[in-house]
């Protein structure tokens, strides 16, 4: 990718001098064409969204104006004419911009005064920031429990509220992003209380459309700038195969080399080579194996290296991560295994190489994260190693996928009644509720009010609806879509607390038996209690991993939407999954080879949610040469595909999504494969499905046929996650199967 051209432009002259004599202190002379264009749409009041590269200076481009206001409102008897609200979606993200403002603002002196308001700000801070800071920086899950529940604490910094700026808002997405948008509405809610009507700044990765998402997610019109206007030096970016292995793996399928362990040798050559490097990965355990492989082999070239080596991930200790973020900085680690807990705009300058270990869900999520090396105009690498799955084999065989085709829609759903109703609830505890308000919820709001009364939630006291609980509206929902307090991972020898993993992963994550990694040592899960929410490990060193294995079951609620397919039915609507964690595969370390299945007795959890269905008539089997004795399999290799390469289409990724296939489902009465939404009430991810169901679903076919393989592999047909072993499964019924079905799909 070739290097370009900056383009300048002038502040406007709105904004204050010395604002703009620190920004030159800071180096910068003039800033580009988009920064000025969106300081020029804040200072007129209008909401906007920068949907610009990584590197293009997004901050500066809402901090200009956001400093300018703070400095004219420190003129104010009180120091404080005016504040502004900073979200980022992890601490890291507002942690680092903290630190930027300070240096930006510095020779401001007092008039901006930034502070940063999470769960790991000390008690004794919290005062000083809600009475005197002007800027405060949080995340939305404060915003939700600690800030809108306490606001007549917060009434003199949200009377003054002149903007509220959003970072990295392609991240709100799914069912996070939909309880987003409700924390902001009641935002808006309270603020409009105070007498004020804050001015959004929105700054999001390239993304399709992203005036209508920033939209959708605040309420308000919002409008974008996406024109990109700064200088990016030469990027190589490449696309990497693992090899095939001799190994057999289910089925006698091929296996190939696993994307970590190729990943972990690339981050060993690199390291040594001197080179600056990022190494993201999907899961906080395939960060600790990278990390623990890559300093077992560096020990072998010099002794010095594996400390310049760590491991950075969710779940840590909060010193913990700050200090992995210090040594990054100063540059004393050379190389780093990270989650996308460090994908999210924390400025690391003076990168070289990005690896990407495996596609990351969405195009937004790959440039954000390969636009981490090169952040000083250098040269840079980036590197995306596909891992054994259908959607990353068919990217690195079809890369216009990649680099030709528009960076999809973020997809999130305000309206779904789960998510909606906890926010009313919390709005009311907030400030009782009246009807006008209701439009500000959305157009379900209304329907879902007699919903609360009748379950004694909210009570009509003359004009308004009353929170009638003892207890936190605000604790009836956690935003990340979680749900349940977070399981405690207790090293059972000392009592030590390593880390915590959310409820709903708990049964596949730290299930009795289940390895689990941390800060580079291994652990056995020797018991799960789910009553009081503990994990008990010991340290351990076994030469495997473990995935878990479920089965799943489906029955439709409702059929909202379908269109015909010929005699075939595509549909729409609610469904009911039943799942339950049945047991466990341990897989060799570098090989994913299967040593072995245990059982567990685990209880089966209900979830319901979204979906959309596809249904087959016999004529069309017959048509297909699909006979019974084959129709299982091919139903089943059509859905395990369909559900990999649906994050194309869809922000999502595979674990984000389920599906069922039946030969005979009880509510169709005909062959039916169901994809839904792995979240009470539904994402939005199995609505986008229905909408692309003709490309989406040639795409499928096309990935299933292009691989190379005989019988089916986990390139093409086979699931990492699947409850029945992966069988059966028929490849070439299912490239049948679907190019009947799509023969008769209507036009897109």
């Amino acid at each position: 990718m070739p290097p370009r051209e900056g383009r300048h432009a002038v502040w406007p002259d709105r904004i204050r001098t010395d604002v703009v004599a620190a920004i030159q202190a800071a180096g910068i002379d003039h800033p580009w064409e988009h920064q000025a264009a969106a300081a020029a749409h804040a200072l007129d009041g209008e909401s906007v969204v920068v949907a610009t590269g990584t590197a293009s200076g997004k901050s500066l481009a809402y901090l200009a104006p956001v400093l300018s206001a703070l400095a004219d409102g420190a003129q104010a008897p009180n120091g404080r004419g005016a504040t502004a609200l900073y979200l980022a979606p992890t601490k890291a993200l507002a942690a680092d911009q903290r630190r930027a403002v300070r240096e930006l603002a510095a020779p401001l002196g007092n008039a901006v005064r930034p502070a940063v308001y999470d769960g790991d700000t000390p008690v004794e801070e919290r005062e000083w920031v809600r009475q005197y800071a002007n800027y405060v920086l949080t995340n939305p899950d404060m915003l939700h429990r600690g800030i809108l529940p306490a606001h007549p604490r917060w009434a003199s910094f949200l009377r003054a509220l002149r903007y509220v700026v959003i970072d990295e808002c392609h991240t709100y997405r799914g069912v996070f992003g939909s309880h987003v948008a409700q924390v902001l509405r009641r935002l808006r809610r309270l603020c409009a209380r105070y007498g004020a009507d804050p001015v959004f700044l929105l700054a999001s990765a390239t993304a399709s459309d992203p005036a209508a998402a920033a939209s959708r997610l605040t309420g308000v019109p919002v409008l974008e700038v996406a024109d990109d206007a700064s200088p990016r030096g030469e990027v190589v970016f490449a696309l990497w195969e693992p090899p095939l292995t001799e190994l057999r793996g289910e089925k006698g399928a091929p296996v190939r080399r696993t994307a970590t362990a190729e990943t972990a040798d690339l981050l060993t050559d690199l390291v040594v080579q001197g080179v600056r490097t990022v190494a993201f990965v999907r899961s906080r355990r395939g960060a600790e194996l990278i990390s623990v492989i890559a300093k077992e082999r560096l020990a072998e070239v010099d002794r010095s290296l594996p400390r310049r080596v760590a491991a950075y991930r969710g779940g840590y200790l909060p010193e913990e991560r700050r200090a992995l973020e210090r040594a990054l900085h100063s540059g004393e680690l050379l190389g780093l295994a990270a989650t996308t807990a460090l994908e999210l705009g924390v400025d690391v300058s003076g990168l070289d190489a990005v690896l990407i270990t495996g596609y990351p869900g969405t195009r937004a999520s790959l440039w954000q994260q390969a636009g981490r090396a090169g952040r000083s105009g250098q040269g840079a690498l980036a590197v995306l190693i596909a891992r054994d799955d259908p959607l990353d084999t068919y990217l690195v065989h079809h890369p216009e996928a990649l680099f030709r085709r528009p960076v999809e829609a973020t997809v999130l759903d305000p309206d779904n009644p789960y998510v909606l109703a906890p926010h009313l609830c919390a709005a009311a505890a907030e400030l009782p509720l009246t009807e006008p308000d209701l439009a500000l919820f959305g157009p379900a709001a209304a329907e879902l009010i007699p919903q609360l009364e009748a379950a004694k939630l909210l009570r009509r006291r003359a004009t308004a609806w009353h929170w009638t609980r003892r207890e936190r509206a605000s604790d009836l929902t956690d935003i990340r879509g979680e749900g349940g307090r977070p399981v405690q991972i207790v090293e059972a020898a000392t009592g030590r607390l390593l880390g915590t993993v959310d409820e709903s992963a708990a049964h596949t994550a730290v299930h009795e038996g289940a390895v689990h990694l941390h800060q580079g040592r291994t652990y056995l899960v020797k018991q799960l209690d789910l009553e009081d929410s503990v994990a008990l490990v010991e340290e351990s060193s076994p030469p495997f991993s473990t995935t878990a294995r479920d089965t799943t079951s489906i029955s439709v609620l409702e059929t909202e939407t379908e269109i015909p397919w010929g005699p075939a039915r595509l549909c729409f609507g609610s469904v009911e999954v039943t799942n339950q964690v049945v047991s466990y595969l341990r897989r060799k370390l570098i090989t994913g080879e299967v040593l072995g299945e245990a059982k567990l007795d685990l209880p089966p959890r209900t979830l319901r949610t979204r979906a959309v269905w596809w249904t087959v008539t016999e004529d069309q089997l017959d048509e297909a040469r699909v006979n019974p004795e084959i129709l299982g399999g091919a139903l089943h290799a059509a859905e395990h595909a369909s559900i990999g390469l649906l994050p194309l289409f869809a922000t999502c990724d595979r674990w984000d999504i389920g599906g069922v296939s039946v030969p005979l489902h009880p509510d169709t009465l005909l062959p039916t494969v169901f994809v839904y939404d792995g979240h009470p009430g539904g994402a939005g991810f199995a609505e986008r499905a229905f909408h692309t169901a003709r490309a989406w679903l040639t795409a499928t076919r096309d990935a299933i046929a292009a691989c190379e393989c005989e019988a089916g592999c986990p390139s093409c047909i086979q699931s990492p996650k699947c409850g029945n072993g992966n069988d059966p499964l028929h490849k070439r019924g299912a490239i049948r199967l679907l190019t009947r079905l799509l023969s008769e799909a209507p036009p897109a």
